[in-house]
């Protein structure tokens, strides 16, 4: 019996999430090409955000008159955080609602940067998830020959279907997005760091908000970045104002070359650590606000629990 009995696979309306773990560029192109080739001439909506070498093999590999028919994106600016990449892509499904999309894209797993691999993978889950029902099918590929094999085990644990040599199948280590929220829920944030400083959160919001400024300056954050750290606490000191406990803390800090921002609510009612990855509708005013603080920061961590709720966000410096 499979891991996914027939029941459970994607109807074609449905999203469809493929990894596909390369060790040449040869067996790239002889497992994305065949995809490419046939969403170009079925009318799906094709894009690509490849790095430069797996580009140029794919590029190279189709039949010029299809070439047309693909769209090439810059990879850096596609992945450039969980949330933006989560946000183009429901933008490219709402774009063309009647159309079917075809992503080809080689996801970040910085194997180097445990923060940043984890909230990478996290959103390779969360894909299965936020994009449920969508017109979408997403084939992502990793680079074996660049990336530690420590990296790569995730691929089979956030993939439904996974590519081998024998083709598609279902991962057998495939782990639905809610199970691994719920791995994190229980994992409490590490404590701000020893230099950290810390207000509380009042009724007026424009204190609050020249206060954080204030503090970002102090900790000679750049002035561009300074305006998103304040516009995303803003946001947050918000929520907990209108829907949480009225009364909490802003801890701000430096950090491996980030600078990190707890918003703790004393209320503890925000637990899911999903939270912003779910659409507006679903999660109603507040989730729309952490949907959008996601795509103004690098990373967001979500923990509740008796103790209140944190909403950690990360910047890159």
């Amino acid at each position: 019996m499979t891991a996914r009995s027939e029941a459970e696979r994607p109807r074609p309306e449905e999203f469809v999430h493929t990894g596909l773990v390369f060790r040449t560029l040869r067996e790239l192109t002889a497992r994305a090409l065949p995809l490419v080739e046939s969403s170009v001439r079925e009318g799906d909506r094709v894009l690509l955000a490849l790095d430069g070498a797996a580009r140029e093999a794919v590029r190279t590999g189709l039949p010029p008159p299809l070439r047309h028919g693909v769209e090439f994106l810059d990879r850096s600016s596609f992945y450039g955080s969980p949330g933006r990449t989560l946000a183009a892509l429901h933008r490219t499904v709402n774009a063309s609602p009647r159309r079917r999309t075809t992503v080809v894209g080689q996801p970040v797993l910085p194997a180097e940067d445990p923060l940043a691999l984890r909230e990478w993978r996290l959103l390779d889950s969360v894909l299965n998830l936020a994009l449920a029902r969508r017109r979408i099918r997403l084939l992502c590929v990793h680079d074996a020959r660049s990336t530690p094999a420590s990296a790569l085990e995730g691929v089979w644990c956030t993939h439904p279907t996974v590519v081998t040599g024998r083709g598609p199948r279902p991962s057998p280590r495939y782990r639905p997005p809610d199970e691994v929220g719920a791995e994190l829920a229980a994992r409490p944030l590490p404590p701000p760091g020893e230099s950290a400083h810390r207000i509380g959160i009042s009724a007026d919001l424009g204190a609050v908000r020249a206060e954080v400024a204030r503090l970002a300056a102090l900790l000679e954050v750049p002035d561009a970045l300074a305006e998103d750290v304040v516009a995303v606490v803003n946001e947050l000191v918000a929520n907990v104002l209108e829907h949480g406990a009225g009364r909490g803390t802003v801890t701000l800090w430096r950090q491996d070359g980030r600078v990190v921002c707890d918003v703790h609510d004393e209320a503890g009612r925000l637990t899911d650590p999903l939270s912003g990855y779910r659409t507006s509708g679903v999660l109603g005013i507040r989730g729309h606000g952490l949907w959008i603080t996601r795509q103004m920061c690098d990373f967001m961590e979500v923990r509740g629990g008796p103790g209140g709720s944190v909403v950690r966000v990360h910047f890159r410096l």
